[in-house]
């Protein structure tokens, strides 16, 4: 009896770690196809992040609510992020802020051993020079820094978007 006990108490623990590792090994190559996908879209420079948090030099951080986004298309960048925090010089009415398009004069791209990418741009809005410096993550997590020389820095949150099909042409 104690013999029969042991035989299928061994076998539920094989079962099982059977079992774990199969899911584990499932997990880490949807991980694998995800983190490849990501870099990719990364690389063509057509991607776009949507942002749910930013965060100010001064204050807490804050939830959007509203659907923002930073989009890159090649070389042109579509700025379409909130502002709050202290501006130094900004034009009578208080301006755009950080909502326009622009072309992107420089641009950097590596990826460090976890596959993290590091991008930075320069840019230019209708009264500022921009730096944005963005961190996207092997899952598609991201954060932005915005560094202006008339404003003071703000970060904002987001996640990258799945790579939108190209529309097709029906004639």
């Amino acid at each position: 009896m104690k013999t029969m006990y042991l035989f299928w108490t061994g076998m539920i623990f094989v079962l099982a770690a059977t079992i774990q590792i199969s899911c584990s090994s499932s997990r880490t190559a949807a991980k694998s196809e995800q983190a490849q996908a990501v870099k990719q879209q990364i690389e063509s420079r057509h991607y776009k992040i949507s942002v749910n948090r930013m965060l100010p030099m001064k204050g807490p951080s804050q939830h959007l609510t509203s659907s923002y986004s930073l989009t890159i298309r090649g070389d042109t960048v579509i700025s379409y992020l909130p502002y709050f925090g202290q501006a130094y010089n900004i034009p009578y009415g208080g301006g755009k802020g950080l909502i326009f398009e622009s072309a992107i004069t420089v641009y950097s791209l590596s990826f460090d051993a976890k596959g993290t990418a590091q991008i930075s741009f320069q840019t230019r809005s209708e009264n500022d020079v921009l730096l944005y410096r963005i961190e996207i993550y092997a899952n598609g997590s991201s954060s932005i820094r915005v560094t202006s020389n008339n404003r003071q820095a703000i970060s904002f949150y987001g996640i990258l978007e799945p790579e939108e099909a190209s529309p097709t042409v029906m004639i």
